[in-house]
């Protein structure tokens, strides 16, 4: 199964385009968001993807009842952070904010945890064999690039996409 990660959209509509287009184009299964999707506006594009999607609330996602409620209209979901969803047999757990994630995925109860927040490419595995994923940031506002990342649940092989 292809999962497709991404964060920080920070209401760059075209470069949400981008990713939504490239998830669909590779056959993306499910899809989850670490966060700062900012207005609830963004869901016009997020509901072009074709699969479920699972959010988080980021600490720039200011009108959360109104981004909820719009999400809600087509299936996808967006929860206080953390949230999690079991895919392909593999526990995810989803956060924004990177403070827990060494601790999450050292509890040994996950598979794979997701983080946004810093708006930086972050890729590890720990002894454990917990991947950590950060997919960078799909505004480009700080890094410049405009990044996510597809996780293929048979291999957990991460693949990122520069948009």
């Amino acid at each position: 199964m292809k999962v497709g990660i991404f964060s920080d959209s920070h209401d760059h509509l075209a470069n949400l385009r981008k990713a939504v287009e490239a998830f669909n184009d590779l056959g993306v299964a499910y899809a989850l968001h670490a966060g700062d999707f900012v207005a609830p506006f963004v869901a016009n594009e997020l509901q072009k993807l074709r699969c479920p999607l699972l959010g988080v609330f980021g600490n720039n996602d200011g009108e959360r009842l109104g981004l909820q409620a719009r999400l809600k209209t087509f299936g996808a979901e967006v929860k206080v952070q953390p949230a999690f969803v079991e895919l392909d047999g593999k526990r995810f757990v989803i956060v924004h904010e990177g403070d827990l994630v060494d601790a999450l995925a050292l509890s040994g109860k996950f598979e794979v945890v997701v983080y946004g927040h810093t708006h930086a490419v972050d890729l590890r595995q720990l002894d454990n064999g917990c991947l950590i994923v950060n997919p960078g940031e799909i505004c480009g506002w700080l890094t410049g690039k405009v990044t996510a990342a597809v996780l293929d649940t048979e291999t957990m092989q991460v693949n990122f996409l520069e948009l």
